[in-house]
């Protein structure tokens, strides 16, 4: 009855099956050990930012470039207050407010971007403190240049003179004539009338909409190899019933003439014997 799986058609679909199960089991355990990365990296990353607050600030350069060992890193710098800008729709706390960045020449001839602090309401220039003159030296939280669309930073351009969207190189480099770092400090301690803005994890360090898509793909790849094995059974199931009933005699109308069709049907009729023509004749 199962001659049938020796056939060229099941061999193929045989060897499909065995390769496409395992692939899928091993797509879905990739995703799900991403997503187990991704939640190591969170636990780590919380960890890491109560260490950071108990040890000393370092200087600027000791802690570039920007990467997930040093985001959140206690830094230190010095020089003098330039420009400043705003950044609109940042969130705290539950309200909407803006951050109030202002660039601090350092004796490296860049500039470092300084969140000085958070206010509530409308981007206004007018309402933003203004930042101390003089030498001045800072001490806050690192971090990496913002990406657009990302961790709610807004992507939309064409803001008003004097504010930005994200707080990264790539973007302040159009609005300064001179170099920026790429990173950004925010302090410890806002400046008067406003609110100190929190430390953010690096990018992919957090339990985000990317470590649950993950953890989302590893049940459609374990559903996908469920779905091939159900498959295979089916497509079995049903060549076993369609054997069984040409052995009893019950094949489509198509069939009735014989396993091969009409014309495989009279052939055999006339190799039994003499046509009905023939014994007319007779």
């Amino acid at each position: 009855m199962y001659r049938f799986l020796l056939t060229p058609r099941w061999w193929g679909i045989n060897v499909f099956v065995l390769l496409a199960i395992p692939f899928c089991v091993f797509m879905g355990s990739w995703q799900l050990s991403r997503f187990e990365a991704r939640v190591a990296d969170h636990r780590s990353a919380g960890e890491q930012a109560a260490e950071n607050k108990r040890e000393a600030a370092r200087p600027l350069t000791e802690l570039l470039p920007v990467d997930k060992a040093t985001v959140g890193k206690q830094v230190t710098a010095s020089g003098r207050y330039g420009k400043q800008l705003l950044v609109p729709d940042r969130e705290l706390d539950g309200k909407q407010g803006y951050y109030v960045l202002t660039l601090l020449h350092t004796d490296e001839g860049k500039a470092l971007p300084v969140v000085r602090g958070w206010r509530p309401g409308d981007a206004d220039r007018a309402e933003a403190p203004a930042a101390p003159t003089g030498e001045v030296t800072v001490t806050g939280s690192l971090q990496a240049s913002e990406q657009p669309g990302e961790n709610g930073v807004s992507a939309q351009g064409g803001l008003p003179s004097g504010q930005t969207g994200a707080i990264s190189a790539a973007s302040l480099v159009n609005l300064v004539p001179y170099d920026v770092y790429d990173a950004w400090v925010t302090l410890d301690k806002a400046d008067s009338g406003m609110k100190p803005v929190p430390v953010t994890a690096a990018n992919d360090t957090g339990l985000d909409l990317k470590a649950f898509q993950n953890l989302g793909y590893t049940g459609e790849w374990f559903v996908f190899a469920g779905f091939v094995v159900f498959m295979w059974f089916r497509l079995l199931r049903r060549e076993v019933e369609s054997v069984r009933d040409a052995e009893l005699g019950l094949v489509p109308d198509g069939e009735a003439d014989g396993p091969g069709g009409p014309e495989e049907g009279r052939a055999e009729e006339s190799s039994e014997g003499p046509t009905a023509q023939e014994k007319a004749k007779a």
